[in-house]
């Protein structure tokens, strides 16, 4: 092997091994980059009992809460009511005072025993919005 072979493979060597390098570190930035964006689903609040009756109904279906927007009182129960979807679906309070299981059918009451504004999701379905005031 010649000088210039010999160089010529040093630096196709140590080119390599940087490449290599690069590419383990961009891997691994990248892993915990994503592990960051991964939200777990909070924690279940149990439906209210059977013997609680909601006064508001909310239908959860085609990717919507409706009626999306609902005014109640302090110490009354909303009930959603998820009618066959191809998807599950949930609500799930901002302040996670409020979590349903992921559901295709089947229903969730939560009792509201403070005045204030509580806006909730679907967490699959982010777009999907509604808010529950209670005054």
């Amino acid at each position: 092997m010649t000088i210039d072979q010999a160089r010529i493979t040093a630096a196709l060597s140590r080119r390599n091994f940087v490449t290599g390098v690069l590419g383990v570190a961009v891997a691994a930035a990248g892993t915990l980059a994503l592990a960051g964006c991964v939200q777990p689903k909070p924690p279940v609040v149990p439906s209210a009992g059977p013997d609680v009756k909601p006064v508001v109904q909310i239908t959860v279906v085609d990717n919507e809460y409706h009626p999306a927007e609902v005014t109640i009182r302090p110490g009354d129960a909303v009930e959603w009511i998820f009618q066959g979807h191809s998807a599950d679906h949930d609500v799930v309070a901002d302040d996670r005072s409020f979590v349903s299981e992921l559901m295709r059918e089947g229903s969730y009451v939560h009792v509201f025993e403070k005045a204030g504004t509580f806006g909730y999701d679907c967490s699959i379905h982010p777009e999907m919005r509604g808010t529950i005031t209670v005054s």
